[in-house]
């Protein structure tokens, strides 16, 4: 797979899991959204661990006792700049009633793209820093493995534009333009990745804390949004199986490709 077709492969994931407006109902089943999440959330803990984290990890084997210094330097800032963003920009995460961030008089709609452009930065960030490592010529960080990154992060970005498609849809937004504006959720995570690439020539020796930086912000995203969303009323147990596959479908796909 050419490097561009790695970066706007979650974008296209997203794409087509908005289309299902185009023909489906305007909402999602409760025990389905959970699931959808909890998938969502299961590729994610796995692209963390499988292509960020170990890879960060052993490209610093060179500090022998303290190779796991990178990587969790990485992690911590990267879940704090999550928390930052999380705090300071106005979003409405689909479902919710109570918006988060710094007080605004943006609508509903726009509060909702917000959220879901929160999410997504974190992982263009960590397909644009794999990239940016195999491109390099590292021989720990290859084009395989950005391949199966940037798939694990399409499959699970279906569920996901499907997530925000359907409820601006249920607002009152046409078919037409819910899938325009649920696709357009994911457009972050291609800049995403293009800006970790074009940051990369200036920060190459940093590569380990770059690689855990996106996994940290990540796992940010999981822990605060979404597995809280699969456990909340009833069919909690389909959020958790929900986990499991995407997790192992991730997995699976990082190690035969990786």
């Amino acid at each position: 797979m050419s490097t561009l077709l790695i970066i706007l492969a979650p974008f296209v994931g997203t794409m087509l899991g908005a289309s299902v407006v185009l023909f489906a109902r305007k909402s999602v089943a409760a025990r389905l959204s959970k699931a959808l999440l909890g998938f969502a959330a299961g590729v994610m803990v796995a692209a963390s661990v499988w292509s960020l984290i170990i890879p960060s990890i052993e490209l610093s084997e060179h500090l022998q006792s303290i190779a796991w210094m990178p990587a969790a330097v990485g992690i911590i800032l990267g879940m704090l700049f999550l928390l930052a963003l999380d705090s300071l920009v106005p979003h409405l995460h689909p479902g919710g009633t109570e918006p988060e961030g710094l007080h605004s008089s943006l609508g509903k709609r726009q509060m909702l793209m917000l959220a879901v452009t929160l999410h997504n930065i974190p992982e263009g960030m960590a397909v644009g820093a794999v990239v940016a490592g195999a491109m390099a010529g590292d021989s720990l960080v290859t084009l395989a493995s950005a391949t199966a990154l940037a798939i694990g992060m399409a499959i699970q970005n279906v569920p996901e534009g499907a997530i925000i498609s359907l409820p601006l849809r249920l607002d009152g937004m046409s078919r037409r333009r819910s899938w325009i504006m649920g696709s357009l959720s994911g457009i972050i995570e291609p800049i995403a990745a293009i800006a970790m690439i074009a940051l990369y020539d200036f920060m190459a020796p940093a590569l380990p804390y770059l690689l855990a930086f996106s996994a940290g912000a990540m796992l940010y995203v999981v822990v605060e949004e979404l597995i809280p969303e699969t456990q909340q009323g009833k069919h909690s147990d389909t959020g958790t199986v929900a986990f499991g596959i995407g997790f192992i479908i991730m997995m699976i796909l990082d190690v035969a490709l990786g």
